[in-house]
């Protein structure tokens, strides 16, 4: 509950003090933009901030606490757009990501103890005004702390097709796989709202579990 309410009390600061820019749930904003966001599920905390060199690249720092092994993750990210497909009426775009850092256990077997820490994985997207489909994985590797691989596919739709300065909504449906957890799929239902330069995610899945995303580009 603490990490819930640490997540919206991070949410209302956006929604307050958001800048006029266009807020997309992306690995890259444009040359210039500073991206900040926050993120709440059943496995992790995760906050990460970054800032684009080019449009095809951002660094930035991210802080990552994993739930069920207790242990949180402070390093370094890179994110990189590797090919982007504009058409007149839709766009595809393939990304990499990847971090450099130390993770550190507050409980148990591994309760003080630090380890080297490393993750990297693929991502891809397509989206007209209508429809979305997405793809991602991740391999996170933290000594003896812990090892982990997950992947997530999201589909859905837009009810409606706004203007420019509109809110824009999206129905989504998440299906994620992690092999190394006792629930190996799960499935979660969400929306997605952004406007300006505000992005918000929020859902529940099929165990009952809220998942909360918000992000803003300035």
């Amino acid at each position: 509950m603490r990490n819930i309410r640490a997540f919206f009390l991070f949410s209302l600061f956006i929604l307050l003090f958001g800048a006029a820019a266009r807020a997309e749930a992306r690995p890259v904003s444009y040359e210039g933009g500073t991206t900040l966001e926050a993120s709440y599920d059943a496995d992790a905390a995760v906050f990460l901030a970054h800032y684009s060199l080019k449009p095809y690249c951002a660094v930035g720092w991210r802080t990552e606490y994993r739930h069920e092994a207790d242990w949180v993750f402070n390093g370094a990210q890179l994110n990189a757009l590797l090919k982007r497909w504009n058409k007149a009426d839709a766009q595809a775009n393939l990304w990499f990501s990847s971090g450099l850092g130390s993770a550190y256990g507050l409980a148990g077997e591994f309760d003080g103890r630090t380890a080297f820490s490393a993750f990297a994985g693929v991502a891809a997207d397509w989206e007209n005004r209508r429809l979305y489909v997405s793809y991602a994985n991740r391999e996170l590797y933290a000594g003896e702390i812990d090892k982990m691989f997950e992947q997530r596919a999201r589909f859905g739709f837009a009810p409606y097709v706004g203007e420019f300065g509109d809110i824009h909504t999206w129905c989504l449906l998440e299906v994620k796989h992690s092999p190394e957890s006792d629930d190996n799929v799960v499935l979660t239902p969400f929306l997605r709202f952004f406007k300006g330069a505000l992005l918000w995610e929020i859902g529940v899945s099929e165990h009952g579990d809220v998942m909360t995303m918000a992000t803003i580009v300035f």
